[in-house]
């Protein structure tokens, strides 16, 4: 296989996307992942904010794109709330709605300067 597609990647479970990444052992070919963000979680976030070199990351927010009107746009962030809008028209990685704790809190949680209690 030369090219390996996942569309709404953000939507596909990371199970799922470990599974299908040997079908491009054999070729070398191409992985490309197509989304808007769900959440500061998964695969596919891991791979925008932590994937390395090996990616090429092209983000286009609705704003950027002259064939959609502003005031279609007002309308759809009214009608749909911030939280999706953020994540679906403007290409942003927010946190769950159900969350406790946010991501940046969570990782801001985590330092090497403390030895731990016990060896891993």
């Amino acid at each position: 296989m030369s090219l390996l597609v996942v569309d709404e990647a953000a939507r596909v479970e990371d199970g799922l996307y470990q599974s299908i990444r040997p079908m491009l052992a054999t070729s070398q070919g191409r992985l490309v992942l197509l989304s808007t963000p769900f959440g500061s979680r998964g695969f596919f976030w891991q791979e925008w904010v932590e994937g390395g070199g090996d990616w090429r990351r092209v983000k286009i927010t609705a704003d950027q794109c002259p064939r959609i009107p502003k005031d279609w746009l007002e309308k759809e962030r009214a009608k749909i709330g911030d939280w999706w809008y953020s994540q679906e028209y403007l290409c942003q990685f927010v946190d769950s709605l159900e969350a406790c704790f946010s991501t940046v809190d969570i990782e801001a949680a985590f330092t090497s300067e403390v030895a731990p209690l016990w060896p891993l």
